[in-house]
């Protein structure tokens, strides 16, 4: 069950400001919108904004923009395409839209989508505006007021598992979601695409990633029974209830949401949760997962088989197409940093954790061969 009851011994805090929730930050130079057309669009589309809009942006994330959009009643979050080039049908604002107007009345944790706006006249990208939730998102620390609860680790991963669990539980056929995909050829697909991806992104010559991409080509496993996939479930893509860190309050970042082998998520879930490389593993900032507390990755895995019953024969695969896809993913933001097409600083070290990932994925490459 997504909304995970309150257990023995939680104390809640004494009011949820307790947590600190100011999540949003000045808008980043060169990131700003084009407020006047912005307004413009907002006021005959959007009744809440005919009196004007406050904007604020979420600094955290580091593809799509996202920005907190307030009206004089009600809060939105407003996500667009991050600046620069952006590869073939990666990034689709729409297709992430209709993703969550799907989903949504299946799977509450995904948020409400309210108004698409394909015009790219208004702030020169397609853009979607959902409901905002408010919640605790977490990254490299845990928040005061949590940190003393007992349980606390054991708490979150369970409503991680829980949730992932639940998404993966949905049925697609009956609920019209098997139209979301192709599960017929899924992982081939993915093998095929990201390689694209990569060799469109890559800023040097990798022989050790071409090994790695050889390797995913020509030992593709069979489809297993598909599900919804989300394709980048991890801890800070969750947002937790500020009075309940048991209970999911959100699910974020749907834009690769498809119908597939669920195994995808849980090999890349599992690059995250216990991450594979030594930029992460030996770096200045921990890993809140890979602490006392929390689920191993082989309890996280035990569980998972044991409460879907699903095949994992296949996981091996499954976690270095992880690693890889995710080595493309911070690949394609180094690129953008390399271009100089964002001047965000947090990227202009990426490279070094794509050779990381690189070295991590070709050393389960060599033990598989």
């Amino acid at each position: 069950m997504l909304l995970s009851p309150i257990g023995p011994g939680y104390k809640a805090p004494q009011a949820m400001h307790e947590i600190h929730l100011t999540d949003t930050s000045p808008i980043r130079p060169g990131e700003d919108l084009d407020r006047s057309s912005l307004s413009a669009y907002l006021s005959a589309n959007l009744p809440q904004a005919a009196s004007g809009f406050d904007l604020l942006q979420f600094p955290g994330g580091h593809s799509n923009l996202t920005y907190l959009l307030r009206t004089p009643t009600a809060e939105f979050v407003l996500r667009r395409a991050p600046l620069g080039q952006v590869p073939p049908k990666a990034h689709d604002m729409a297709r992430e839209f209709r993703v969550l107007h799907a989903v949504h009345p299946h799977f509450p944790a995904a948020p409400k989508p309210h108004l698409l706006c394909e015009d790219l006249s208004v702030i020169g990208a397609v853009f979607y505006l959902m409901e905002r939730r408010k919640g605790v998102v977490l990254r490299s620390e845990i928040p005061t007021p949590w940190a003393a609860l007992p349980d606390l680790p054991h708490r979150v991963s369970k409503a991680f598992l829980d949730c992932l669990i639940e998404l993966h539980s949905i049925d697609i056929v009956c609920h019209g979601l098997d139209r979301l995909g192709k599960p017929a050829g899924f992982v081939e697909r993915q093998v095929k695409g990201w390689s694209e991806r990569w060799y469109r992104a890559r800023t040097e010559a990798s022989p050790r990633m071409d090994k790695v991409i050889e390797f995913l080509h020509h030992r593709l496993p069979p489809d297993g029974p598909p599900a919804l996939v989300h394709n980048d479930f991890k801890l800070d893509n969750l947002m937790l209830d500020a009075a309940d860190p048991g209970r999911v309050a959100a699910v974020l970042d749907w834009e690769m949401t498809t119908v597939g082998d669920p195994l995808v998520d849980l090999g890349l879930t599992l690059c995250y949760w216990d991450p594979p490389d030594a930029e992460v593993r030996e770096g200045p900032v921990p890993c809140l997962t890979r602490g006392p507390g929390w689920l191993t990755r082989g309890e996280l895995i035990g569980q998972y088989v044991d409460r879907t019953g699903r095949d994992l024969h296949a996981l091996r695969y499954h976690e270095i197409l992880g690693i890889f896809k995710l080595a493309v993913i911070v690949q394609q933001i180094y690129q953008r940093w390399f271009l100089q097409q964002t001047t965000d600083e947090r990227f202009a070290t990426f490279d070094r954790r794509v050779r990381s990932l690189i070295e991590a994925a070709f050393e389960r490459v060599e033990a598989e061969i």
